[in-house]
C-alpha cells in the first residue's frame, strides 16, 4: 500500500479554507472539529469599554504559559468573525459575547502551537507558499490577487502567511499525537457494519442540529452542577416558547464556535455523537430535544434539518500517479518543490516521461510501476493530497504538493463511476469509524490540553 494512502474517510478539518473564511473572503466552510470547552474563568469579562484616552497603546489581557496575547489580537480576530457572521446571515452586536470566544480559542491556539514548537515541528517557507496558493485557488484567484483581496479587508499579507503557518503547525501536531495514534479493527468494522444492518433508516439519515452547551468543569460540585443543569433547562424552556435559537446559542453556549449560531452541519447521523442521535430520534424538523448530559455539560439541541438518503453503491473513482520525495536533512522541502517543478515542465515540454522520472526517483511503492496509484475511491488519500486530485481534470498535472509524507508531483489519469465491491464498502466504514473515533480523541485532547495550560487572565478585551 502507497504510504500516501489512508484509511481515513475525511470530513474535512479546520485547515486552509477554514482560515481563509476568517480573511472574509467567499469560500466554502471546511467543517470545524468540535472542541469539548472547559472553564475558562471569563464570566467577568464584558462587552468592550469605549477606548479611555490614556489607554490607546496596546496592552495584555491575558497570558498563556507565560506567552501574552493582547488586546489587539482579540480585537482583529472579534473583527473579523463578526464580519463573517454578518455574511453568513448572522450578525451580532454582542461584541462581548464574541470577544470571550475568540479569547478562548486563542488560548487553545497558543497552547496548541507552544506544543509543536516543543516537539520541534517546524513548517518551512515553500510549504507556506503553497498554502497561500491553494487558498488562491480555492478562491478561483492567483496569489496577487488573493493579496489585493486581503489589503481591501485590512489583513497585511505577511500576517496571513503568519496564520497560514500556525494552522499548518496545529495540523502537523494533531496529526503526530492524534491521528498517528488511532487504530481501527476488523470487529470495530464489523460491529459499524452490523449497526448499520440493524438500523438501516437510521444509517441513510442526514441531520444538521444546532447546539447549546452549558459546559460543566471537571471538578464541579454538586451544588455547581445543579445551577448548571437549571441554566441549560432554562436555555430549553425558552427554545420551545419559540425563541431565536441562533441567539440562544451566541448568548448562551459555551461552545467555543457557538459565533455561527450553534449549528453543527448537515451530516451522516452516523457522524454526530450517538448521545445526539438518540436525543433527537423521534423529532421533527425544528424540534427541541431534551436537556442531554456529556462529559463536556449539559446540551439542548435543536433539528434545523433532516434529510432521508440513500445507501451508496456506485462511488466516482480516480486513476492517479504520483512522484514522491521525501524530505530531511539532505532534501528540505524547498528544495523538493523546485525539483519536481523542474519535473512538471520538462513532462509538459515533452523532454521527459512522468512514468520513467517515477522509477528514477519516487521513493514511494509505486515508484516501480512508474508511479501508477491505480483506481483510488473517494477516502483512500490523505484529505491534502486528496483535495488536489479532487481538482485535476484527466490528463492535468498539479503543482508540486506537500503533504505529511513529503512532497508529490501528481497527475489524474483518468475517472470513472464503479460499483463498490465488499472490500471497498468495509475500507469505507472503516473511514468512518477511524473519523468518528478521531473526533473523541480530538475533543479529549483539546480539553486536556486546555487544562494543563496556565492561564492568567489580566484585563478584559477592548
Amino acid at each position: 500500500m502507497s504510504p500516501t494512502r489512508t484509511m481515513s474517510h475525511r470530513i474535512s478539518r479546520m485547515t486552509l479554507l477554514g482560515l481563509a473564511a476568517l480573511t472574509a473572503l467567499t469560500v466554502s466552510a471546511q467543517g470545524l472539529r468540535p472542541t469539548s470547552p472547559s472553564g475558562t474563568g471569563l464570566a467577568g469579562m464584558g462587552a468592550p469599554r469605549a477606548a479611555d484616552p490614556q489607554r490607546q497603546a496596546d496592552f495584555i489581557v491575558a497570558v498563556v504559559n507565560s506567552e501574552p496575547i493582547t488586546n489587539n489580537e482579540v480585537r482583529t480576530r472579534v473583527l473579523r468573525a463578526m464580519q463573517q457572521m454578518a455574511q453568513q446571515g448572522n450578525p451580532s452586536t454582542d461584541t462581548g459575547a464574541v470577544a470571550r470566544q475568540v479569547l478562548e480559542r486563542l488560548i487553545i491556539e497558543k497552547a496548541q502551537l507552544q506544543l509543536a514548537r516543543e516537539s520541534g515541528i517546524k513548517v518551512d517557507d515553500a510549504t507556506v507558499d503553497g498554502a497561500e496558493l491553494n487558498v488562491a485557488r480555492q478562491n478561483q484567484m492567483d496569489v496577487p490577487e488573493l493579496r489585493k483581496r486581503m489589503a481591501q479587508d485590512g489583513m497585511v499579507p505577511a500576517q496571513f502567511r503568519e496564520e497560514l503557518r500556525n494552522q499548518l503547525l496545529i495540523t502537523r501536531l494533531r496529526d503526530r499525537e492524534i491521528d498517528a495514534r488511532q487504530r481501527i479493527s476488523d470487529s470495530d468494522v464489523d460491529q459499524y457494519l452490523r449497526d448499520q444492518q440493524a438500523n438501516t433508516d437510521m444509517s441513510a439519515l442526514e441531520l444538521n442540529l444546532g447546539m447549546v452547551l452549558v459546559a460543566v468543569p471537571e471538578n464541579a460540585t454538586p451544588a455547581q452542577v445543579a445551577t448548571l443543569q437549571a441554566k441549560a433547562e432554562s436555555v430549553r424552556a425558552k427554545a420551545v416558547a419559540g425563541a431565536d435559537f441562533a441567539a440562544l446559542a451566541r448568548e448562551q453556549s459555551d461552545a467555543p464556535d457557538r459565533s455561527n449560531g450553534g449549528t453543527l452541519g448537515l451530516r451522516s447521523a452516523d457522524r454526530y455523537p450517538e448521545l445526539f442521535v438518540d436525543g433527537t430520534r423521534g423529532l421533527e424538523v425544528g424540534g427541541i430535544s431534551a436537556v442531554l448530559r456529556s462529559g463536556a455539560g449539559f446540551h439542548v439541541l435543536k433539528v434545523l434539518d433532516k434529510r432521508q438518503g440513500g445507501v451508496a453503491t456506485t462511488v466516482q473513482q480516480q486513476h492517479a500517479r504520483h512522484i514522491l520525495l521525501r524530505t530531511g536533512p539532505r532534501l528540505t522541502e524547498a528544495a523538493a518543490v523546485e525539483r519536481l517543478a523542474d519535473f512538471k515542465r520538462r513532462i509538459q515540454n515533452k523532454q521527459a516521461d512522468f512514468a520513467q522520472l517515477a522509477k528514477e526517483n519516487s521513493v514511494d511503492g509505486s515508484a516501480s510501476q512508474g508511479g501508477d496509484l491505480g483506481w483510488s475511491s473517494p477516502g483512500q488519500f490523505v484529505p491534502e493530497f486528496e483535495e488536489v486530485l479532487n481538482n485535476l481534470e484527466p490528463g492535468q498535472i498539479a503543482d508540486p504538493l506537500v503533504s505529511r509524507f513529503g512532497v508529490h508531483l501528481v497527475q489524474l489519469l483518468e475517472r470513472r463511476e464503479a460499483t463498490l465491491t465488499e472490500r471497498e464498502r468495509r475500507e469505507i466504514a472503516r473511514g468512518i469509524v477511524r473519523e468518528k473515533k478521531l473526533d473523541e480523541a480530538y475533543a479529549r485532547w483539546i480539553q486536556d490540553l486546555r487544562s494543563r495550560a496556565y492561564v492568567e487572565f489580566r484585563e478584559a478585551p477592548q
